[in-house]
């Protein structure tokens, strides 16, 4: 009877078999989808319960769900079983293709595993093929597209206990399970494919709330800084274009936005300062430099910038605060034009003098053709500064061999004067001043210092230095002339000096001894001015005492 009536059995469990299969498909959740595994096992293959044990990330297996028994459900449900554990039952037994059965007579060795199981109790079989309460059936669910143990990756393990007829599954019962297994692997799969998505979309959205509140944020932070704020291009041909920028920005400047769109910074900076600019990293790069006004005047600012990146394509943007700073750059100039002056007459000082006298001078002497070995006078301090070479060069280069951005100084030849050029080093010592401070007081050698170095200062080229050495001694650096024309510069500097001088409501008078002396690389800048100061007081020497008085 039951041979006969197999074929309407199996369609009927097909039937079936259809259905759950469409319920595992639609189950709204990743849950819900296992939870309709397990009832799947017991409605339509005929078992009286299942349980779906799903791999977790660490590589265990966790009861995810239970079906046909309540008692069982509460028990085991969440409990988890060690891989080893899991791995070591599919490797025993009997394999029904991809079945795993562990007859009773062999599973005794794993109660004692912590794999989480339900005991049922039951008389001992009567014929060879009743299901006894010991038995076990395991349909192990690998990862959709492969199919058999070997090498798919193991996804789960449903476990199914006592078929309802009572019987171990015949060839169509076992086909049935495996194939309901991988129904439900690929079920799983998709449910925790369509779970991640549905998690990637709600943080897809909290990123992206999260993305409009920063740059609400940012907006509110840019457009209403306190201190200026640009947005530059980053790359391509329009790098360094500003884009936006705060109203703080605007109003420092004194132009308006839509005017500000049509520069770069390095349109705005101030001349000497674009090589500044032009250093100034643009990850996390400072710079202290002056911009220009809509009126033409200079502001001196402090300029950092950032980059903001695109996550696709890299650095895009770049983020430039702008922070006024020209009343701390005017203190810090003043504070450096006192440490390089003279507070009495506003020329250079000793040190000064010295540094704009060394920054010429290399410390080995070379002439044409030993450029390469000049390379070595780099490494003296007086290159380090990069003012060191800020000299304005008169003509006459001729004289000098020139590499990389040094001028080779040679001093003209002592004996006779061939034309040659160099730096003329004058050492001026007032003549008489002494007595001035003696009979009328500091007050009046003071003024009578202060209008020496004014006269100086105005018989002197653009780019020549007038320096105060100490007390009444001066220096001039005149660069690019010849033997007569520094001799010729020393009389019409006399000639200026010993013109009267009003000091305290009398007219004085002081005469100047000159020493000139000449620079050329290879000495340093105390042998130059040692050199002035030992033709000076020869000079000094050689002239009648009437001659070299004035009062």
């Amino acid at each position: 009877m039951e041979t006969e009536s197999e074929p309407y059995v199996r369609l009927a469990s097909l039937r079936q078999l259809h259905q759950v299969m469409a319920d595992m498909n639609t189950a709204r959740s990743l849950a819900d989808t296992l939870q309709t595994v397990a009832d799947g096992v017991v409605n339509a293959l005929g078992y009286e319960m299942a349980c779906v044990n799903l791999v977790r990330p660490d590589g265990d297996l966790v009861v995810a769900a239970l079906s046909g028994n309540s008692a069982a459900e509460a028990l085991i449900t969440g409990r988890v079983g060690s891989r080893d554990a899991w791995l070591r039952r599919l490797n025993m037994g009997e394999q029904w293709g991809d079945l795993v059965f562990i007859p009773h007579t062999e599973g005794w060795v794993l109660d004692d595993d912590d794999v989480p199981q339900w005991y049922t109790d039951g008389p001992a079989p009567r014929f060879e093929d009743e299901w006894h309460p010991s038995d076990r059936l395991f349909a192990p669910m690998y990862t959709p597209g492969v199919q058999g143990g070997s090498s798919g990756e193991l996804l789960g393990v449903i476990s199914v206990d006592r078929p309802r007829n009572g019987r171990r599954p015949g060839a169509w019962g076992r086909e049935a399970l495996q194939m309901y297994a991988f129904q439900a692997a690929i079920a799983i799969s998709n449910a925790r494919l369509r779970a991640n998505m549905q998690r990637a979309l709600v943080r897809l959205e909290r990123e992206q709330q999260a993305l409009r509140a920063s740059e609400e944020s940012f907006r509110q932070a840019f457009e209403y800084a306190p201190s200026g704020m640009a947005i530059a291009e980053m790359g391509g041909d329009q790098h360094g274009r500003i884009l936006r920028t705060n109203d703080a920005l605007c109003r420092l400047l004194g132009r308006p936005a839509s005017a500000m769109r049509r520069y770069s910074f390095s349109d705005l900076v101030h001349p000497e300062d674009i090589g500044t600019l032009l250093r100034t990293s643009a990850e996390g790069g400072r710079a202290e430099l002056r911009l220009g006004r809509r009126d033409g005047s200079y502001v001196w600012v402090s300029l950092r910038n950032s980059v903001v990146a695109d996550a696709a394509d890299g650095p895009r943007f770049l983020l430039t605060h702008v922070e006024e700073i020209e009343e701390r750059k005017r203190r810090e100039l003043q504070l450096a034009h006192r440490a390089s002056h003279d507070s009495l007459t506003g020329l250079p000082n000793s040190a000064e003098l010295r540094s704009r006298l060394s920054a010429r001078l290399c410390r080995r002497q070379a002439h044409a053709g030993e450029l390469e070995s000049l390379d070595a006078a780099y490494g003296h301090p007086a290159f380090d500064a990069p003012t060191a070479h800020g000299f304005d060069f008169a003509p006459g280069a001729e004289a000098y061999d020139t590499f990389d951005h040094h001028v080779h100084t040679v001093a003209p030849e002592d004996g006779h004067d061939d034309g040659a050029k160099g730096l003329a080093v004058l050492f001026c010592d007032l003549d008489g001043f002494k007595s001035i401070n003696d009979r009328f007081g500091h007050n009046a050698g003071d003024a009578v210092l202060i209008e020496v170095a004014r006269r100086l200062s105005r018989g002197v080229r653009d780019g020549d230095t007038v320096a105060r050495l100490g007390g009444d001694e001066f220096v001039i650096l005149a660069d690019g002339l010849g033997k007569a024309d520094a001799q010729d510069l020393a009389v019409r500097l006399r000639n200026e000096i010993i013109q009267p001088i009003r000091a305290e409501g009398r007219a004085v008078r002081v005469g100047a001894s000159f020493g000139i002396g000449w620079a050329h690389c290879g000495m340093t800048a105390d042998e130059v001015l040692k050199s002035a100061d030992e033709r000076m007081y020869v000079e000094k020497r050689s002239r009648p005492k009437q001659h070299r008085r004035a009062g």
